[in-house]
């Protein structure tokens, strides 16, 4: 089962498959690369996929992976097999591949099985061929030229070829040079004909040069002669030249033989490292895109992807984010081709409480964009791309996808731009029609398909029902989409029908989205909405652009009144939401005020806390220093009044020294006394009971409410649980909000804020960022931070990947002044390196 070659082509897939080419390194991932096809088996698509995943985090931890000088030496390996003779240069060809193949290998083999055992296994299939790879390093030089090395003979003969032809080259240069040949040469040159060294000799002078004529000039008064005297030196080196390339071709002859017998293994390793360069080649592709991994949904027996043995997700193994959403939901999709900056992301969805979707609005609104955008990104998905998007985005496996895109009228076949597409259309419902499925093989609330029933199809219909008269057209696209939904197909659709709207809305299994159009500037938002029909702006228009007033009141007055109400009706409903959106926007601005100020206070308050129990501190070890002090000077006086002779003078002295001692005592505790906190005065009779477990108490020092869940009178604390976390905290700091059950009396006090936290959530340790735009980075990473405080992690690793790293940048700025982080540093070199930053919290 394959997607026909005409959706590929409508939807832009070998462009994609251009694109994706200008990535690989060689001529066999090229050609891997163009002529990459999307699969329709579940398994294959997560391994693609899988494989895509691992080579796109190799490239974030080691940047410089490439396969190197490899080349596309199938044929030549074949060529050897068979008996053939390879030239020098395709034999550094075949050592350059074999050099790639053993380097690629060793480099994978060391990563963590864990983390990339596709690309493990991949490295497995590297042949290593040292022998072969040394022995053609050791004859080939890096010309390409056979080296004296190769062999024992061949340097022998090369030798005597230099020492032939240095005798050759002094004998002909005593020649020319002599004064008897003089007058009978045109020049006194060596030159070369036939392979021969000759000298040029006057016609006219013919006979005083005894030789062999090779050549003469055009006009015939230059002869070219080899004299008699440089014959046999001549013979010499061109007998010697002779041996050389019999020697030479037998070299090359005896290496070939070697890379012949070791063909299958070169072909092996030239595949394998084009499957592998193919990967890196879809990684860099998605970096250069900005793309998600997609999770691939199983619609097969059991639902959602039920776990299997050979390692397919599971409904079980979902994630909480993702479990709920629809088969086919894609986020913030955008289209491949189109420019990345500029481009709007689309949101759409299928395979929830609809299977059908119905897109109206003006025309350049983005609706045929919306609509390859979605067949697109499921080819690339079932290719193993990672599509352009972001997460969570998710897709079933497509066992068919048909577009009928644009107009494909045709002046040779006579055929207009409806019965084009209706062609089209008859064609896409005989396919579909072949494998009909049963009703009970669709479960009534999530449209999961059985082990037995026929592949998931995607249809994709551009103008549904356009170019004939609008009554019939509306009634057959109507009769369209009814048995698509009978044929249990995804779909997405775009029409200008305004019929189709309530068609949509009163049909289960049918929903309508719509392209926004701004009538103030009277141009298309891209924006689509699902769940609203688009609406008619002409009138609208026509009022901005300038047309009298009185010929557009009269157009609405010749409207019908069922159709100006659903207009009225729709134009409502635009406005409620765009409302509700702007409140929902405005909450969440609130939202992240509060908690940009409730960290704010929170720091503020510990700060206040350190810098009052610094203060204290100080003051405390002052005042004990003063003691210290005061008690060495009486123990030096009691000294004194022991060693001494007793005198009258030195009694008035010393009382005198006492009084000054025993006055300063006095000051200082009674400064310590001042400066400690009092004691807790003896309850009166009617003074309320001491603390204990299970009292509601306010926290005055964070001006928080909790429970007491234990006391230590002996340090004078209580363990208080406040929301999702627990403290320690002075009994002096806690005042009693009610009396326990076994009093009573209720005591009341003066009425303090009251703060509801929610329990502490469940908090990744990693948080993925990779892929991200710059703006997105600071709110989310902000949350994400304030949510590990509150769940008590310790310590983060966010992930940004290398890249250019400017998103690492961004990331460490927002870390630079962030009140609930400490420290925070680049991982280690196995645990990502400078693709991932470690970032440790304040403790709470």
């Amino acid at each position: 089962m394959a997607i026909a070659d005409q959706t590929l082509h409508t939807l832009e897939f070998p462009k994609i498959r251009e694109r994706l080419a200008r990535h690989t390194a060689f001529s066999a991932s090229r050609d891997l690369a163009l002529a990459l096809l999307p699969s329709t088996d579940v398994v294959e698509v997560r391994q693609r996929q899988a494989l895509t995943g691992e080579a796109r985090a190799l490239l974030d931890e080691y940047a410089d992976v490439t396969v190197g000088g490899a080349r596309d030496v199938r044929r030549a390996a074949r060529h050897a097999a068979r008996g053939g003779v390879l030239d020098g240069q395709t034999f550094i060809e075949v050592a350059g591949t074999l050099a790639s193949s053993r380097t690629l290998r060793a480099r994978l083999l060391k990563l963590e099985p864990a983390l990339f055992p596709r690309l493990i296994e991949q490295a497995g299939f590297l042949p290593a061929l040292p022998q072969i790879e040394d022995e053609i390093l050791r004859t080939i030089g890096d010309d390409g030229a056979v080296m004296d090395s190769a062999s024992a003979e061949l340097g022998r003969l090369r030798r005597e070829i230099r020492i032939a032809f240095s005798r050759l080259q002094e004998k002909l240069q005593n020649m020319v040079s002599s004064s008897s040949y003089s007058g009978a040469l045109q020049e006194p040159i060596i030159t070369v004909r036939n392979g021969r060294y000759v000298v040029p000799v006057k016609a006219s002078h013919r006979k005083d040069v005894r030789g062999l004529v090779h050549d003469q000039s055009s006009s015939g008064a230059t002869l070219y002669i080899e004299p008699m005297a440089v014959v046999e030196l001549n013979n010499r080196w061109r007998e010697m030249q002779s041996a050389e390339e019999e020697e030479v071709q037998r070299i090359l002859a005896a290496l070939s033989d070697r890379v012949g017998a070791a063909s299958a293994q070169i072909v092996a390793a030239v595949e394998t490292l084009a499957a592998i360069d193919l990967a890196l080649a879809c990684a860099r592709y998605a970096l250069a895109l900005r793309c998600v991994m997609p999770e691939i949904v199983d619609l097969d027996a059991g639902g959602w992807g039920q776990e299997a043995e050979d390692g397919r997700q599971g409904a079980d193994s979902l994630p909480p984010a993702t479990s709920h959403l629809p088969p086919l939901h894609l986020t913030e999709a955008r289209h491949p081709l189109l420019d990345q900056t500029a481009v709007v992301p689309t949101t759409i969805w299928l395979g929830g409480e609809f299977r059908l979707l119905l897109i109206t609005g003006p025309n350049t609104g983005g609706k045929t964009v919306a609509l390859k955008t979605t067949g697109l990104l499921a080819l690339m998905a079932q290719a193993g791309l990672q599509i352009p998007a972001s997460a969570p985005s998710r897709l079933p496996v497509f066992g068919h996808i048909f577009a009928d895109i644009g107009d494909e009228q045709s002046i040779e076949q006579s055929l207009s731009t409806f019965s084009s597409h209706m062609s089209n259309i008859i064609r896409v419902l005989r396919a579909l029609e072949e494998e009909p499925i049963p009703e009970e093989v669709w479960a009534a609330d999530r449209y999961d398909l059985l082990s037995d029933a026929p592949p998931l199809g995607l249809v994709l219909f551009d103008e549904l029902g356009a170019g004939t008269d609008p009554v019939e057209g509306a009634a057959l696209a109507r009769a369209i989409i009814e048995r698509l939904l009978n044929l249990e197909v995804f779909g997405v659709a775009t029409t200008h029908y305004a019929e189709l709207k309530a068609f949509a809305y009163n049909t289960p299994g049918v929903q309508n989205a719509s392209v926004e159009f701004d009538v103030e500037t009277l141009a298309p938002t891209y924006r689509l909405s699902i769940g609203l029909p688009g609406r008619s702006n002409a009138l609208a228009i026509a009022t901005r652009l300038g047309l009298s007033r009185d010929l557009v009141e009269r157009a609405r007055g010749s409207i019908a009144r069922e159709d100006a109400q659903i207009e009225d009706l729709l134009a409502g409903i635009h406005k409620e939401r765009e409302a509700a959106e702007a409140a929902i926007r405005r909450a969440e601005e609130l939202r992240a005020d509060a908690e940009k100020y409730r960290d704010r206070l929170a720091a503020e308050l510990r700060e206040f806390e350190d810098r009052r129990e610094a203060e204290a501190e100080a003051a405390r070890q002052e005042l004990d220093d003063e003691l210290r002090e005061v008690r060495g000077q009486l123990k030096r006086l009691r000294e004194e009044f022991r060693s001494v002779s007793l005198s009258r003078q030195w009694l008035e002295e010393a009382e005198q020294r006492f009084a000054e001692a025993g006055a300063k005592a006095k000051d200082v505790a009674s400064r310590q006394l001042k400066a400690r906190p009092s004691a807790p005065a003896a309850p009166a009779p009617d003074a309320p009971r001491p603390l204990q477990p299970g009292d509601t108490v306010m926290v005055r020092s964070v001006g928080l409410k909790g429970e007491i869940v234990s006391v230590d009178a002996q340090d004078g604390t209580a363990a208080v649980q406040v929301g999702g976390f627990r403290m320690t905290v002075d009994l002096r700091e806690l005042r009693r909000e009610k009396a326990g059950p076994d009093t009573g009396r209720r005591d009341y006090a003066p009425a303090a804020r009251s703060v509801s936290l929610p329990p502490a959530p469940d908090v990744a340790m990693t948080f993925d960022m990779r892929g991200w735009r710059a703006g997105e980075v600071s709110d989310k990473l902000d949350r994400y931070l304030n949510d590990a405080y509150l769940a008590g992690l310790r310590q983060v690793r966010l992930l940004h990947g290398k890249g250019t790293g400017a998103l690492r940048q961004v990331v460490r700025d927002v870390l630079q002044g962030h009140p609930l982080i400490t420290t925070f540093t680049s991982a280690a070199g196995r645990d990502g390196g400078d693709g991932v930053t470690v970032a440790t919290l304040v403790d709470r």
